[in-house]
């Protein structure tokens, strides 16, 4: 039998409903920012150890300079024996000397590869560099960005082939390398470094930006291939850290100097910070895990506004390194 609720028990049912769903909405943005609150100043991340003991060996590539550098400084103090990977050879002696002198019980191998090259010749010699070892991490830091932002109509060609050839296929192939070494343990790390640029659309910087959205998905695809044999996947959600990629020097709240965000880093493996909707991805320094919830949780990576923000910085970006170069050239013409 149906019943006539009449119209004050329409409005009553209206309202009831109303209210739940004001209720759950509440509901959810109270747990979203404890678990952002939690994920990012309290819980600590997975102990290194899990991965592998102290003796077993941590891949870096782009290791001579930055992020790559900071990142094999302090796996050896944590005692983990280092390949690592990058362009430059005497940068890696110069490194590998430094590491020797300051943890002289690590073991540290080098090969110095060109990874804009993409050279099979290369990825052979990593292979027989990781035979027979155990392998316990990759960190997958080596990157490209452009010199400046720039339109893509103008982007140079070279400029485009070594962001692809360095950011993707680089790391793809160094994982694909490197991976046999770690599956027999059945665990192990893949940590690769992703960048807000991937996160959110970015004008001017559009070749750069697609490939660390293409590493984001590739990455959440390995993790879920790499769940059952143990090796865990983690993508790093990366704003502006002092290097030479980002040309800034000096830190601020937003900007932390490499040495504290690589410390950040391995201290909250597996932990999601601000990055909402992206498993097996975080971002592990505490202001960049803000700005992620932000715009991930609140604008949404692809919204038209955030787009908006970051092709008017990128636009402002651009014209003053531009002015940048015509006054330099204009000193080097009255220096000669």
């Amino acid at each position: 039998m149906a019943v006539d609720l009449g119209p004050l028990g329409q409005q009553s049912a209206a309202s009831a409903f109303l209210i739940g769903v004001g209720a759950l909405t509440v509901g959810s943005v109270v747990f979203a920012t404890l678990r952002v609150l939690l994920s990012t100043f309290v819980l600590p991340g997975h102990s290194l150890s899990k991965y592998g003991p102290k003796g077993s060996w941590a891949v870096v590539t782009g290791a001579s300079d930055g992020l790559g550098k900071e990142y094999a400084l302090q796996l050896a103090k944590k005692g983990f024996n280092l390949i690592l990977v990058s362009r430059t050879a005497s940068k890696l002696a110069s490194l590998s000397s430094q590491i020797k002198t300051s943890s002289p019980n690590i073991s540290v191998e080098t090969l110095a590869m060109d990874f804009s090259q993409n050279l099979d010749v290369d990825y052979t010699a990593l292979a027989a560099l990781v035979q027979g070892k155990q392998i316990a991490i990759l960190i997958n830091n080596v990157g490209q960005s452009h010199s400046i932002p720039v339109p893509f109509i103008e982007t140079p060609l070279a400029e485009v082939s070594n962001i692809i050839n360095i950011n993707c296929l680089g790391t793809l192939r160094a994982t694909q390398t490197v991976l046999p070494s770690m599956l027999p343990q059945k665990r192990g790390l893949i940590l690769t470094m992703g960048s807000f640029g991937g996160l959110a659309p970015t004008p001017l910087l559009a070749t750069y930006s697609g490939s660390k959205a293409f590493l984001q998905q590739w990455s959440n695809a390995l993790a879920s291939e790499l769940s059952p044999a143990g090796v865990e996947v983690y993508f790093v959600h990366s704003y502006l850290v002092t290097s030479a990629m980002s040309k800034i020097r000096r830190t601020n709240w937003l900007v932390p100097s490499e040495r504290t965000f690589v410390s950040s880093v391995l201290a909250k493996i597996g932990r999601r910070g601000g990055s909402f909707g992206y498993p097996y991805s975080g971002s592990p320094y505490w202001s960049h895990a803000l700005v992620a919830a932000l715009i991930t949780g609140v604008l949404g990576p692809m919204s038209s506004i955030l787009l908006g923000i970051n092709k008017r910085m990128h636009v402002d970006i651009r014209k003053r390194a531009i002015k940048k170069a015509e006054r330099d050239a204009q000193k080097g013409k009255k220096n000669t």
